[in-house]
């Protein structure tokens, strides 16, 4: 694909998408023996995507084609990836199953019902729209879906988070990739909320990353279900738990990445927002830091070097303070439709500050303290 989203950047197309160019291709050779090197699929959207077939073959009464996904300029751990599809005559309409090096979903709350392969709605639908005017009338037709490395790469993926196991999973709802999607990145932590709510959970974990995950789990003994990765997109995230019915979350993870929200900052990359060491150095003025102190931590090169000052001149109470603050302007955000606490973690997982409200929500989920 030729289109670009930027200079220099070529979009390219999911694995829902390769998946439908390889079934359009096995069944055009199984019933026009017709052998194509490209095929066109149309996304629901009325889309054609133009998808390279890297072969394909005939063996009796089943065909197979193999594609090459192609992410573009996209750093998608599944570029690259052989996406098989198997077509065979026989059954009853069309039917569609998982092979080797497709995830198998095996808990509730994602788009595929547990115990179905993890192939997505929109790429089901794709793949069968691709086949469809291809099967004679009163025929049948089997398609098995594989990726030969899909179980190795899914080890590179949020998947068994997800509760999908055995391999990847054939997603896209557009068929197309976009090169450097923060969209694409940020809807693909939502399924982690909506895991957490089919387990029954009202009450979530935001972490941004899986430092902040495996503390939460492995030391404090919050349950795995309900700590979810956000990445840097606080602020999107805590509207996706509004919108998917949670009512109490914990902010809980390094606090060179939380006190940002204190100062009113939800989105957390350095590169849009780094106001780490002012925010420390407020409020450590509010807590009655000389002047020495607060230069000292203006200064510093880090949050954990803010830190070690803060702890020479016993002002760790400032932690607490920011905590509250981080949990009073997360709240604020979202129009006081969650009730949010906050933990500020150190490097070591220690715990450096939290408000009440922290104190609630984790006793609610059985944490370890």
């Amino acid at each position: 694909m030729k289109e670009c989203t930027g200079p220099g950047l070529r979009e390219g197309f999911t694995t829902g998408a390769s998946a439908a160019a390889a079934a359009g291709a096995a069944a055009l050779l199984l019933f026009r023996n017709e052998r194509l090197s490209l095929v066109t699929v149309s996304n629901l959207q009325g889309r054609v995507i133009a998808v390279p077939v890297a072969s394909v073959v005939k063996t009796g009464e089943c065909a197979r084609a193999v594609v090459i996904k192609d992410g573009g300029d996209d750093p998608d751990v599944t570029s690259g990836l052989e996406i098989v599809v198997d077509a065979c005559r026989g059954g009853e309409g069309i039917s569609l199953r998982g092979g080797k090096g497709i995830g198998i979903v095996t808990k509730p709350g994602l788009q595929v019902p547990a115990g179905e392969p993890a192939i997505n709605p929109v790429p089901r639908e794709m793949i069968k729209n691709a086949v469809a005017g291809l099967v004679p009338p009163g025929e049948g037709l089997t398609l098995t879906v594989s990726v030969p490395r899909g179980e190795e790469v899914a080890r590179k993926t949020l998947n068994s988070r997800l509760g999908i196991s055995g391999g990847i999973s054939i997603l896209g709802t557009t068929g197309i990739v976009r090169p450097m999607s923060e969209e694409a990145f940020k809807n693909s932590l939502v399924p982690l909320i909506q895991m957490a709510v089919a387990h029954g959970y009202k009450a979530v974990v935001l972490t941004p990353g899986r430092t902040g995950y495996r503390f939460a789990v492995e030391r404090y003994g919050l349950p795995p279900e309900a700590v979810v990765e956000m990445s840097n997109f606080v602020g999107f995230m805590l509207e996706a738990c509004v919108e998917r019915g949670v009512e109490k979350v914990m902010l809980w993870g390094h606090h060179g990445k939380l006190v940002k929200v204190a100062a009113g900052i939800f989105h957390t990359h350095n590169r849009v927002a780094d106001a780490r060491l002012e925010t420390i150095a407020a409020y450590a003025g509010a807590l009655g830091a000389s002047r020495g102190v607060i230069a000292a931590v203006l200064d510093s090169s880090t949050a954990e070097g803010a830190l070690g000052i803060l702890g020479r001149y016993d002002l760790l109470a400032v932690y607490t303070l920011l905590a509250r603050q981080a949990s009073r302007r997360a709240a604020e955000y979202v129009r006081g439709k969650l009730a949010v606490g906050t933990v500020l973690l150190g490097m070591d997982g220690n715990i450096l500050g939290m408000d009440e409200r922290a104190l609630d929500i984790g006793g609610c989920l059985g944490w370890r303290r």
